[in-house]
Formats: C-alpha cells, sequence, structure tokens
C-alpha cells in the first residue's frame, strides 16, 4: 500500500490490495485485470467502479499507484461523452481550493458531502422498489426543485459552518507552530 497521502486519501479503501482487485497498466497503455488474467478497458473498470468493486491500477513497472488518475481520466471521458455533471463554475471553484487553506478539507467535506447523498440515494432506492421506471421518472420530475434545493444547501455551506472550519485550521495550525517553536527549543 502506498505511503503517499494523496494515494491513500483518493483511492481510500480501494488502496488496500488485500481486499481490492489489481489492475496492472503496461507501457503501452493496456490494462491488466489480475484477477481475471485478461486485458480490460477503461469502460470495464468504470463498471466495477459502479459495481462497488475496489479497484487499484499500478504501474506494471514500477508499482506506482495510478488509481486517482485512471479515475479521473474516467470522469474525464464522462464529462466529454455526454450531460457533463459539473458546471464550468464548479470546475473553477475546484481549482480556485488547489493551494489554497482550504484544500486539505474541502476534499474531505465534498468526500462526507457525496456520502450523504449516496446514502440518501440508496434509502430513496430501497423504499421504491416496486416503482416502475415511468413512475420513478415522475416522481423524480416533481421532485426537482426540491432536489435542486437540497443539493443547493449541501454544496453552499452556510457562513457559520465555513467559519467553524476556519476556526479549527486555526487552531491547528497554532498548534502546529507551538509544536515546531518546541522541536526547535523556542518555545517559552
Amino acid at each position: 500500500m502506498s505511503t503517499h497521502p494523496s494515494s491513500r486519501r483518493a483511492s481510500g479503501p480501494a488502496a488496500d490490495t488485500t481486499s481490492a482487485r489489481v489492475i496492472k497498466k503496461y507501457p503501452n497503455r493496456r490494462l491488466y485485470d489480475t484477477t481475471t488474467s485478461t486485458y480490460i478497458t477503461l469502460a470495464e473498470i468504470k463498471q466495477l467502479v459502479m459495481a462497488s468493486e475496489p479497484v487499484v491500477v499500478r504501474d506494471a513497472k514500477s508499482g506506482e499507484d495510478l488509481t486517482r488518475s485512471i479515475l479521473l481520466q474516467i470522469i474525464l471521458e464522462e464529462e466529454a461523452a455526454g450531460v457533463p455533471m459539473f458546471s464550468e463554475a464548479v470546475l473553477a471553484n475546484l481549482i480556485r481550493f488547489y493551494g489554497h487553506a482550504m484544500q486539505g478539507y474541502m476534499g474531505t467535506f465534498l468526500e462526507s458531502q457525496m456520502q450523504m447523498f449516496t446514502d440518501w440515494q440508496s434509502r430513496m432506492g430501497d423504499q421504491s422498489q416496486g416503482l416502475t421506471a415511468e413512475k420513478w421518472g415522475q416522481f423524480m420530475q416533481w421532485q426537482s426543485p426540491m432536489l435542486q434545493n437540497m443539493l443547493a444547501s449541501m454544496l453552499n455551506p452556510s457562513t457559520a459552518v465555513m467559519g467553524q472550519i476556519q476556526e479549527k485550521m486555526q487552531q491547528q495550525m497554532q498548534k502546529n507552530t507551538e509544536q515546531m517553536l518546541g522541536v526547535l527549543g523556542l518555545k517559552s
């Protein structure tokens, strides 16, 4: 398992190669599924992800964890192929968080919001198993404004929440500074 923070955070449970399906990426850009001993496509990796199967993609030569780049490549293809999920404004805002003091917290925030939405979606799916696709579509069409408001409130945290996050960041920075000064013998 990689100890690099970005691969650990991005891959999450998929970074645990003991339970994840390992895909090797060769220099010729081909992907090899070590579980089935066959070559695999990005579309097939997408299907594994859709089925919630943990997947780790490793460089065949170096063993470097390439999972994040493969997942980003799948997202890029999905965004280019059909109706995009991310508007230009959302993408621009994501870019703006790189290098910002809030960068470390943004990933955690987005991950928790996505998990909350996934849980909600799962509960809705469990409760609506008797619905036909047509009835489900009518229900979702009726719910659209409500869902839009819910998503907007989830993605636009209140000023109070942002204030709390900033306060926690400041406390953590102060603690880190005090520890560093203590190590250097400069703390009084």
